[in-house]
Parts: structure tokens; sequence; C-alpha cells
């Protein structure tokens, strides 16, 4: 019974990764088959692999926005020393 629990436990973990790596463009097969058998390393792979679903215009306007940012931040702090 307790085995029975624990295999089901860890297909539905499993599942984690191979979501993970679906949302960033990648083989969601793939990675439910890796995170089966090596859940923490897909894990991580999975988090740490680029998102090949970000378009150039993507990157462009995230750059864009980092940079408005840092300018806002960068005012803020020479009008906290004066």
């Amino acid at each position: 019974m307790w085995f029975l629990l624990g295999a089901i436990g860890w297909i539905i973990f499993a599942f984690w990764p191979a979501f993970v790596a679906r949302r960033k463009g990648y083989s969601f097969v793939l990675f439910f088959i890796l995170s089966l058998f090596f859940f923490v390393i897909a894990l991580i792979v999975a988090y740490l692999l680029t998102d090949k679903t970000k378009t150039a215009q993507d990157i462009i306007d995230d750059r864009t926005a980092e940079a408005a940012l840092d300018k806002e931040e960068k005012e803020e702090l020479a009008r906290q020393r004066k």
C-alpha cells in the first residue's frame, strides 16, 4: 500500500520539471522521463534553461524596462543625496 502511494507521489512530482520545461519551450515528455529517474537534476536543469519562447521583441522590451528602472533608481538616489 505504501509503495503504491509512494509511486503515485513520485509520478506526480515528476510532472513539475516537465511543466517548467514545457513552459520554456522544451520537450515535456523528455523532461518527464528524465525527472522520473533524476528528479533533482531535471528540476535544476529545467529552471536554468533559457526560454525558447521569448521573441526578439520581448528581449528588447525587457532591456528597455530594466534601463528605465535603472534611470529611476539613479534619479531617486540623487534626490536623496540632496
